[in-house]
């Protein structure tokens, strides 16, 4: 069968047509979440913890070397305006970083409220033993003899030496205070540490027992954890 070149040249621009029609497109069925996207746009809980957080809070919430996000009691403890600070502007003196744009991250402030309203939504059941608690901060100023002796009746038994030693200079490097105050009142059920009423079933510590706790350990750290130099300035 011969063609004629009009008959050639009117197929083209049907076949072009044709093509053009699925250039937007992926092969395959489609799926909007494999869509691109910018990142400021994006506002799925399950995709923006996945890229900055599981990492280090565990897929769900737990698990990861970091803080149990998934913990009912850390839940209760924890307001959303800190837990909105701290995905912001990050936590001084440990390795979480500043995620918020006006803290030099990339997320945007919407994006840190769904990560927030995200947390509450999976997370925060009900928990009836959290109740009575002590605080979740705390600006009282801890008596450091009286922290040492509540830590060496109450937590030395395990964090005394070991792995799990605690009042090494160089793990207190990695740790905030406040951090360390969380895991005394909301424990790390994911290690299997107890939390602030499961240390002394029948006589859990109250807020100034872990202020001083607290105290005790702040007064542990070192300038130059792990290095054989002298001390040159003021503990954090």
């Amino acid at each position: 069968m011969k063609f004629t070149a009009r008959a050639i040249l009117s197929i083209v621009p049907l076949t072009l047509l044709v093509g053009s029609l699925g250039c937007d497109r992926k092969i395959g069925p489609p799926n909007d979440q494999e869509e691109l996207m910018r990142p400021e746009n994006v506002a799925s809980f399950d995709r923006l913890y996945k890229q900055n957080c599981s990492a280090c809070h565990g897929e769900n919430g737990s698990g990861g070397p970091a803080l149990d996000l998934a913990n009912p009691k850390y839940q209760a403890l924890v307001d959303d305006a800190s837990l909105r600070h701290w995905i912001t502007s990050g936590m001084p003196g440990t390795q979480m970083p500043s995620f918020g744009e006006s803290a030099g991250g990339f997320l945007t402030p919407q994006q840190v409220d769904v990560l927030v309203a995200g947390m509450r939504a999976r997370w925060n059941h009900t928990d009836h033993s959290a109740a009575n608690m002590p605080p979740y901060s705390s600006s009282a100023i801890g008596n450091v003899e009286r922290g040492q002796n509540i830590f060496r009746v109450s937590c030395s038994s395990c964090h005394q030496q070991g792995q799990q030693k605690i009042t090494d200079a160089s793990y207190l490097s990695l740790v905030s205070d406040q951090s360390l105050r969380t895991i005394v009142i909301a424990g790390r059920p994911d290690l299997g540490h107890p939390d602030w009423k499961q240390v002394r079933p029948g006589q859990p510590p109250n807020d100034e027992d872990v202020t001083d706790v607290i105290t005790y350990l702040h007064s542990l750290r070192s300038d130059t954890p792990g290095q054989p130099y002298p001390e040159t300035s003021t503990k954090r």
